[in-house]
């Protein structure tokens, strides 16, 4: 496939991911399966796309590629935490936003 494919695929899911990662916070206890089965499928299809574009790129494994993926990790889990601990939603929330500003600077800074 192109490389416009996976970049489209990751952006795409991960607009799913962190759409679904904060409803979450706010959705009622009823939606949580459908809920985490969706992120299932927007983290993996984050995961894979990611990985396919570094070996279209050739760049091997940089220092912000394993930043990026300690931010993909915290977000794929932030849903389960969602659900399962209301009462610290603002503070996962935060965390949650916070990974991804992260994430995303790695893809323009890409530091190390």
């Amino acid at each position: 496939m192109k490389l416009t494919t996976y970049h489209v695929l990751h952006l795409s899911s991960i607009i799913v991911l962190l759409a679904y990662t904060f409803y979450a916070f706010a959705a009622p206890a009823e939606t949580r399966k459908r809920v985490v089965m969706i992120t299932g499928v927007a983290a993996l299809l984050t995961f894979i796309s990611g990985f396919a574009m570094l070996g279209k790129l050739h760049l091997g494994f940089p220092g912000w590629v394993a930043v990026k993926l300690v931010c993909w990790l915290g977000l794929s889990v932030m849903v389960s935490f969602a659900y399962r601990r209301r009462a610290q939603a603002d503070a996962f929330m935060l965390v949650s936003l916070v990974l991804a500003i992260t994430a995303v600077a790695m893809v323009f800074v890409r530091p190390f």
